[in-house]
């Protein structure tokens, strides 16, 4: 397959998967989300981490634009779902960090020890929960 109608596959793939997980977000009730996150994939695939980069880029890709916008939460959740449609078993995190006043809240994914998603943000917040993958 040559490289632009893999990226453009990806895209598509990505832009669809993120606007139903910012539906998801804003009209599913968290308990199920939660038990969607943690559902381990159908089958495992041995040789399709090759693929990760490709979707960790396509969601920050599609994820940036201004007629997406989509927050943390939307991506890693997107990010998850390609990752399981593969059989990769991403850990979805969730963690808080002081922010003033207040708190803040961040969602990255994970795959082993390394951050696929969300890791920019990521070391400054505390876990808090993870869902899905392996525990380590």
């Amino acid at each position: 397959m040559k490289p632009g109608t893999r990226r453009r596959i990806y895209l598509r793939e990505a832009a669809v998967t993120l606007a139903v997980a910012k539906l998801a977000v804003r009209f599913v009730p968290v308990s199920r989300l939660t038990a969607w996150a943690s559902r381990p994939p159908r089958r495992i695939a041995r040789f399709a981490l090759g693929e990760v980069g490709w979707i960790a880029w396509a969601v920050d890709t599609v994820g940036a634009k201004p007629w997406m916008r989509a927050l943390c939460l939307p991506r890693a959740l997107a990010a998850q779902a390609m990752l399981r449609r593969r059989g990769i078993a991403g850990r979805l995190c969730l963690g808080v960090a002081r922010e003033g006043q207040g708190l803040a809240a961040h969602a990255w994914i994970e795959l082993g020890q390394e951050i696929i998603v969300g890791g920019s943000e990521a070391p400054r917040f505390t876990r808090l929960v993870e869902f899905g993958g392996s525990s380590g």
